[in-house]
């Protein structure tokens, strides 16, 4: 990954808790955003569209109404988990209750969450895990705006676009975050997947 001079870059400390989350859990990449939901949303986007995607009823509420909002179809199923579950279908991982060294399995995308009762608890905050330099740059652009955090330019003067959304952690946040982490500031995890209720009861209308 590139650095850049803090004195020029304010959105230094992004990219320096982006490096430091990759060497902890030994991902090549590491995009943050400012929640998990955005992170697994912009994981669907730059992937082909499955035909139909596989999870867990036993879920946040959050994670259906990505798949609305997408128009993916889906299929809901028993599956219980413990830190993380499958998107079958796509190499996209939920791992909102997750966080440990070494984590990362090469070829996947796997999605973090920073949010109250979480391993690394921000309030708010999230992550993509990857090993694929192209979607590493197209998640940092598409997570801001479409614009390119680290060029330096306003974004007048910009002259590539993508579609992209405002679903960046600020600066600030990924100071705090990056002292957590480099001091293993942690929550203490249970197996919270019981506490989910079961998504197939939601009665979404169209």
């Amino acid at each position: 990954m590139e650095t850049y001079d803090e004195d020029v870059s304010p959105w230094q400390p992004i990219l320096d808790f982006e490096q430091e989350l990759a060497a902890y859990t030994g991902a090549p990449y590491a995009v943050t955003t400012d929640r998990c939901t955005h992170a697994i949303e912009i994981a669907l986007r730059l992937q082909p569209k499955p035909k139909l995607v596989e999870f867990t009823a036993f879920t946040y509420v959050s994670v259906v109404m990505v798949m609305h909002k997408l128009g993916i179809k889906y299929n809901l199923t028993d599956e219980h988990w413990r830190g993380k579950y499958k998107f079958h279908n796509t190499n996209i991982w939920d791992c909102a209750r997750l966080l440990e060294r070494d984590m990362y399995e090469p070829g996947q995308i796997q999605c973090l969450s920073f949010g109250r009762t979480k391993p690394l608890t921000m309030g708010f905050g999230g992550a993509i895990l990857t090993d694929n330099k192209e979607l590493y740059e197209r998640a940092s652009r598409m997570r801001y705006d479409g614009r390119d955090l680290f060029s330096h330019k306003k974004w007048s003067d910009q002259t590539e676009w993508e579609p992209g959304f405002h679903y960046y952690m600020t600066p600030e946040q990924c100071q705090t975050a990056g002292f957590f982490l480099d001091n293993e500031i942690f929550t203490v995890q249970e197996d919270h997947h019981y506490n989910y209720p079961d998504c197939r009861q939601l009665n979404i209308k169209h």
